[in-house]
């Protein structure tokens, strides 16, 4: 299996860095794992509605140019469906079983994704209802994954 964490925007906090890191180097386990980060659209502190349209499908252009042929893609949006580890998981097998090996979750930036990308993913998932830095998002995202994985694979690491 292969994973794919593409998003939006350049981690500065080095213990996000290094907290995602560390997930993905336990992930190595079941899966081969590829970071990418897309660079974000510059805005002005108060942009109107049409110049954030803009930037997200700018944003958007360049995510999927870096989508893998033929993967599955998680869009990680607020409106998504919310899953439990042990839901996740079974969807990760389902992917696998349908023949997707390939699976890329998608990170928009701080104003989210553009409706184009979140209409051709395979899977619209949410953290959560509560409202979290955005910063925070590849850090859970890599934990969650990586738990999945456990899951899947019988370990001891979920509770």
């Amino acid at each position: 299996m292969i994973i794919h964490i593409i998003s939006v925007g350049r981690l500065k906090d080095k213990w996000i860095k290094e907290g995602c890191a560390e997930y993905i180097k336990m992930t190595g386990g079941y899966a081969q794992v590829h970071e990418t980060e897309i660079a974000d659209e510059k805005l002005p502190d108060d942009p109107s509605e049409k110049l954030i349209s803009a930037a997200l499908e700018a944003e958007a252009a360049r995510i999927t140019a870096a989508l893998p042929k033929g993967c599955a893609v998680v869009a990680m949006c607020i409106e998504g469906k919310m899953l439990s580890s042990e839901e996740l998981s079974e969807k990760i097998d389902s992917f696998c079983l349908q023949g997707k090996s390939t699976i890329a979750f998608i990170i928009g930036s701080s104003y989210g994704l553009a409706p184009s990308l979140k209409q051709r993913a395979d899977l619209k998932l949410s953290m959560s209802r509560m409202t979290f830095p955005h910063r925070l998002a590849k850090i859970m995202l890599c934990e969650q994954i990586y738990r999945a994985l456990n899951i899947s694979a019988g370990g001891k690491y979920h509770k």
